[in-house]
């Protein structure tokens, strides 16, 4: 990780630190108004909320992400929904907390700190973007699944209709694992620089790593205005951009999954994904002697 990167990694631990200064006035008169279980159950979920986001931060791993994508979300609803039951001047102070932690925990230097946690020897791991249909309805709607499902049978609870909670909770837990699990998805997608070329991680898309020798790759370079021959395998699941295309010398094996079973296996000669820099990714395939244009 680049002395640039890491300091953006430590702002956003610095950033997800300080939550409980720039929104605890708010989420304490917000609490005020319920009753003392509730409020008590309420505390206690925020800040189960916040150390494992701080975990996710400081101890990095793949599931971090992840874990990230869910809690830094659920930070700025929360900070939202205190707008009626606190001042103008601490909401103000926990909604620009929220945002700021948001988006630095969400960057892209973060999601590259916790890909590569587990990386073997000099391999690097590259995230692709987050294909952008998903971000504009079934993430959001999935963030919230989980949050409500492991939330709300808690807080039904404490709030008196036990029976109800248990059934909520009962329910809602597993739902919103089987959530998390499918999210999870998504942070295990990448472009793996190794000693002997690039792998392509994509469980969203593929239906194993593919691993592209150095020998066989003409080229790794940004996708132009011409787009991508007719033949050639897009895996950027809609995103325009920052598109990667990858030619190649010779037809390599994919497996394209079609649905949760099926697979269709394809030889292509140019492979095109999307990634958040990709200046930066091409930098780095010429530092690793791998063709770029």
């Amino acid at each position: 990780m680049t002395a640039r990167a890491n300091i953006w990694v430590w702002c956003a631990r610095v950033a997800w630190a300080l939550l409980p200064v720039t929104m605890g006035t708010a989420i304490a008169d917000a609490l005020d108004g319920w009753s003392s279980a509730s409020a008590a159950v309420g505390a206690a979920l925020l800040w189960l909320v916040w150390v494992a986001g701080l975990i996710a931060l400081f101890v990095p791993r793949p599931w971090g992400l992840t874990l990230l994508r869910i809690t830094a979300p659920c930070a700025i609803v929360c900070a939202i929904l205190t707008l009626s039951s606190t001042s103008a001047r601490a909401a103000v102070a926990a909604i620009a907390g929220s945002v700021v932690a948001a988006a630095l925990v969400l960057s892209w230097p973060v999601a590259t700190a916790n890909a590569n946690a587990l990386a073997y020897g000099d391999e690097r791991r590259v995230p692709l973007r987050t294909p952008t249909p998903l971000l504009l309805g079934p993430i959001p709607i999935a963030v919230a699944v989980v949050a409500l499902g492991l939330v709300s049978g808690p807080l039904l609870i404490a709030a008196g209709p036990v029976v109800l909670g248990v059934i909520v909770t009962v329910v809602g837990v597993p739902v919103a694992l089987m959530v998390a699990r499918s999210l999870n998805t998504l942070s295990r997608r990448w472009i793996v620089f190794v000693p002997a070329g690039i792998a392509l991680v994509d469980p969203l898309t593929l239906v194993d790593p593919v691993l592209v020798r150095r020998e066989q790759i003409v080229s790794l370079h940004r996708l132009t205005s011409t787009g991508l021959p007719s033949e050639a395998l897009d895996l950027r699941l809609g995103t325009l951009a920052g598109g990667l295309a990858m030619e190649l010398s010779e037809p390599v094996m994919f497996g394209r999954r079609r649905g949760r079973a099926n697979a269709e296996m394809l030889r292509p000669t140019t492979v095109a994904v999307a990634v958040p820099h990709v200046d930066a990714v091409v930098e780095l395939a010429s530092r690793r002697r791998i063709a770029t244009g």
